[in-house]
């Protein structure tokens, strides 16, 4: 059996897994992700010929399959949320972003420079890296399929599925300035990062994904003639179109194709709020990413089986699990004080600041772009650690936490005020 053949069955195999896993994984403690990482580590200890996953030799093409993994979850998260985007109604969703993230940051980057000696640009790049929580690997705590009401998400869901959203493009700003302190030095470049990088970029991202979900929206649902009318045909690949246009369009004018993306699926679920065809796209984006889901995990469950964490030190580890254990849950709650949650849903919030393939995207690009002080082998132990470590821990414990968070609200609504029969 020659090596491109057994890549090929091996895949089949795992999209064919992807397909049943969920429902059978459903009611027990185990993840997808968590399945398919052992799986790999499984698979790539065997003597079967299949080829090293070397993210530093194969950087750029890691950087491409994990953008396209993204963005693709991107559009996912954008069209199962139920709530429309307001300043109220989205109050913990600003407050994980404007706080919580830039907490995360500086306390990685602090946390990387005093225990692994690193330089400020590898640091706070590390800190960027591991900042943006992930709309790939947290399905299990992310809002399900659209429905008609627009109450109908938790504030847990709602929070987890909408930061996510977000804050995988609102990352760019801080990889650029690490970047920048790496290639150049000094603080001459902070007024061009100011201006292009964080205001540009990110209202640009804004403005092309609440353009180009609008007009998509008014042609799937709109349209006078019906053979334009999408809507009507039920066809679920349009989302991949919606997906690739909205970040092309968008990369094309610099602006962040992240932020466009989760913006357009936004934009495109309000046009029609309760149209079952948003439900076909969701669908079909669903199935798309859970396929790239699981070739990714089965590679990085193999990275690990081959020594890939060979670079990994007991402070490199320490860094890892400060940002799982300490740093997320202590921005997160910080983040949340006198906010819409609850003291469980505040917990279960800031517990849950999973981390996944944005952060495989974001190293690959970034030691494309310059060098960092640092081995990059080194740099990729720490991230993949990090993400196994996140994988396992919020893989084991988000089934019976929702279930239990679930059955505490459940309680609680059934025996408010508001549901007792009068008497």
């Amino acid at each position: 059996m020659t090596t491109p053949d057994l890549v090929l069955a091996l895949g089949g195999g795992a999209a064919l897994l992807a397909a049943f896993l969920p429902q059978v994984l459903s009611r027990r403690p185990l993840s997808l992700p968590l399945v398919y990482l052992l799986g790999g580590m499984a698979l790539f200890v065997l003597p079967i010929g299949l080829p090293e996953p070397d993210p530093v030799a194969h950087r750029a093409a890691l950087e491409h399959i994990t953008e396209l993994c993204v963005v693709v979850s991107l559009m996912g998260a954008g069209l199962a949320i139920n709530r429309r985007a307001g300043v109220r109604a989205w109050s913990t969703t600003w407050r994980l972003l404007g706080l919580a993230m830039p907490l995360t940051v500086a306390g990685v980057a602090v946390a990387a420079t005093l225990l692994l000696g690193w330089p400020v640009g590898a640091a706070l790049l590390l800190g960027a890296v591991l900042a943006p929580t992930d709309p790939v690997l947290a399905s299990d705590v992310h809002v399900g399929e659209p429905v008609d009401a627009e109450n109908a998400d938790d504030e847990v869901r709602f929070a987890l599925t909408s930061e996510a959203g977000l804050n995988d493009g609102l990352a760019f700003p801080i990889v650029y300035a690490a970047i920048a302190v790496a290639a150049v030095g000094g603080t001459g470049w902070l007024g061009e990062w100011a201006l292009t990088d964080v205001l540009y970029r990110t209202a640009a991202g804004i403005v092309s994904g609440l353009l180009i979900g609008w007009l998509l929206g008014r042609l799937f649902f709109r349209a006078p003639s019906g053979g334009l009318r999408l809507s009507e045909r039920r066809d679920g690949f349009v989302a991949l179109a919606a997906t690739f246009l909205s970040y092309g369009v968008t990369e094309l004018v610099h602006g962040y194709g992240f932020i466009a993306v989760f913006v357009t699926a936004c934009a495109i679920r309000r046009a029609e709020h309760g149209h079952g065809y948003n439900n076909v796209l969701h669908g079909f984006v669903e199935q798309i990413e859970r396929l790239f889901t699981a070739w990714l995990l089965l590679l990085l469950g193999g990275f690990v089986a081959v020594g890939g964490l060979s670079g990994l030190t007991w402070r490199g580890a320490a860094v890892a699990l400060l940002l799982l254990l300490v740093i997320r849950p202590l921005t997160g709650w910080l983040a949340q004080l006198r906010g819409p949650a609850g003291p469980r849903e505040r917990l279960v919030v800031s517990f849950f600041g999973i981390r996944g393939i944005g952060s495989l995207f974001y190293l690959a690009y970034a030691l494309g772009q310059a060098g960092f002080g640092v081995p990059a082998e080194e740099l990729w132990a720490v991230t993949a650690f990090t993400v196994v470590a996140s994988v396992v821990l919020h893989g084991l414990t988000a089934t019976p936490i929702m279930k239990r968070i679930d059955a505490l609200r459940d309680r609680t609504e059934n025996t408010s005020p508001a549901t007792q029969p009068s008497r």
